[in-house]
């Protein structure tokens, strides 16, 4: 028998719940050794619970999971520590860091990373990855220049590349990976598929959620789940030659633009000229320069793409627009036509501005529904702090309705799949009709349509309201039509 024909691990009729929810239904599925899996499909359609599944998380009430990898780890290796298991022969990247402080407390907050002073309790990447950031299997992941960094203060893609390394240094026999390539630039996307490529040559079986256009070339195999089932099962090559995206004109409807025109018919007038004006931008800790010498003038009514590398310094660039860093004051800003620093709260300045980043949602903790969170937006909490009256919680539903998540209303918002979260978290930043936008990776986590159907109800929005937009994306092809203006940053500095 060839090596590539044992097996590796087996469901069989398998059922899986959680809480009161069903997520996986009789599923069986094989891996053999030698094989590579990428697992597709719409949002909640069960990726991110196999994988959980997989790792022992979730509840298998009915069948069987055999782990055959280990049983023939135990074969070859002489295992004294009695609670040695299958785990320990597993590693997870999930679509949230697992990071925690000095004190070993998951206590970080969303504007701590903009903090120096709060910063300090966070670990640095080299801490986080045990003095082992420089082991030749990170190369490819650029890990060296992140060595000091604290983990709070990296951007997206960069924590994306730091816990994919702590990962690989575990040097598993089976990877997991909950869409790796959301959050990377182009060229750590295209790095990362040269180290799944390696992985898979090294031995190690690799099984990741991703989108079907980002399948690396050393995937063997493509599952398709659709409500906790199997859709369908195909070789890389197979699923390939069958498959065809969404046409992007389908995802929006005649009822999408009825309700877009009647959520924004009563918007606020604003007589703003200038939305943000920047001159000479500096941003520092301590000797790391971030941001250096940008100039930006947003004018009302104007969309603009802010594009730019992994931490290039986009977030931190937005940032002193959302006044979510204290290093605004020591800058020359003027926001909606007021210099910053005059006078105006930080309530005053988010009032004006819907806001929705990946950093946001990994913070984003609450026991509220998917409705309250929504309406959340009006008071800019992050979480119900406070109670929204019954024509918001009213113009929360519609909203949500319109991006395709009123089925979610009254779950809660910590129970439902990642990709409704981000939808909720988008409804928030719509609900209040703001004069600016300010989107920071918005689709990341969405499915085709899903991000078809976002960019569609965005430009249907524009064409009702007169709206200022900052989109910042690392796929350009996402850009909704109306955005004409771009920035471009690398290294803290405007190219």
């Amino acid at each position: 028998m060839s090596s590539h024909s044992l097996p590796f691990l087996s469901m069989d009729h398998i059922t899986v719940r959680n809480q009161q929810f069903t997520l996986l239904k009789e599923f069986t599925w094989h891996v053999n050794t030698g094989e590579h899996w990428a697992i597709v499909g719409r949002s909640g359609a069960g990726k991110t619970s196999l994988l959980h599944t997989i790792i022992g998380k979730n509840n298998v009430i009915g069948g069987s999971i055999r782990h055959y990898f280990y049983e023939r780890y135990r074969e070859a290796h002489p295992v004294d520590d009695p609670y040695f298991n299958y785990r320990r022969l597993v590693a997870m990247v999930g679509h949230h860091n697992d990071f925690r402080n000095k004190s070993n407390m998951p206590d970080f907050y969303y504007q701590q990373r903009f903090n120096s002073m709060d910063s300090s309790d966070a670990p640095t990447v080299d801490e986080y990855l045990e003095n082992r950031s420089e082991d030749p299997l990170l190369a490819p992941l650029n890990i060296g220049p992140l060595r000091h960094k604290e983990l709070i203060k990296l951007s997206n893609g960069e924590t994306r590349r730091v816990m994919i390394a702590r990962a690989l240094l575990r040097r598993p026999e089976l990877l997991l990976l909950d869409n790796p390539f959301i959050g990377l630039d182009v060229a750590a996307r295209q790095a990362f598929h040269g180290i799944v490529d390696h992985l898979a040559a090294s031995g190690v079986a690799v099984v990741l959620v991703t989108t079907p256009q980002e399948i690396p070339a050393a995937i063997t195999h493509v599952l398709e789940l659709d409500g906790g089932r199997i859709a369908g099962s195909w070789t890389r090559a197979g699923f390939l030659a069958q498959y065809r995206p969404e046409a992007p004109e389908a995802a929006a409807t005649a009822m999408d633009a009825g309700l877009v025109a009647s959520l924004t018919e009563s918007a606020p007038k604003y007589d703003f000229t200038s939305i943000v004006q920047m001159e000479n931008i500096h941003v520092k800790y301590g000797e790391n320069v971030i941001l250096d010498g940008i100039d930006w003038h947003v004018r009302s009514g104007e969309k603009w793409a802010l594009l730019g590398p992994n931490g290039s310094g986009k977030s931190t660039l937005l940032s002193l627009i959302t006044a979510d860093n204290p290093q605004s004051y020591a800058n020359r800003i003027v926001l909606f036509d007021r210099k910053r620093g005059s006078g105006e709260s930080i309530w005053d300045i988010k009032r004006k501005i819907g806001f929705v980043s990946p950093e946001l949602h990994q913070y984003f903790k609450s026991d509220a529904t998917c409705l309250q969170v929504a309406a959340s937006g009006f008071y800019d909490t992050i979480g119900y702090m406070r109670p929204a009256t019954p024509e918001q919680l009213e113009a929360a539903g519609k909203w949500l309705q319109v991006l395709e998540c009123g089925n979610y209303t009254g779950e809660l918002f910590k129970n439902v799949p990642a990709g409704i979260q981000r939808l909720v978290l988008l409804a928030r930043a719509l609900v209040k009709n703001p004069p600016l936008l300010i989107f920071d990776e918005p689709t990341q986590g969405l499915d085709d349509h899903q991000r078809n159907h976002f960019k569609k109800i965005i430009e249907m929005l524009c064409e009702h309201m007169d709206v200022t937009m900052i989109y910042v994306t690392h796929y350009e092809e996402e850009l909704p039509a109306p955005v004409n203006r771009f920035l471009r940053i690398r290294s803290g500095k405007m190219i």
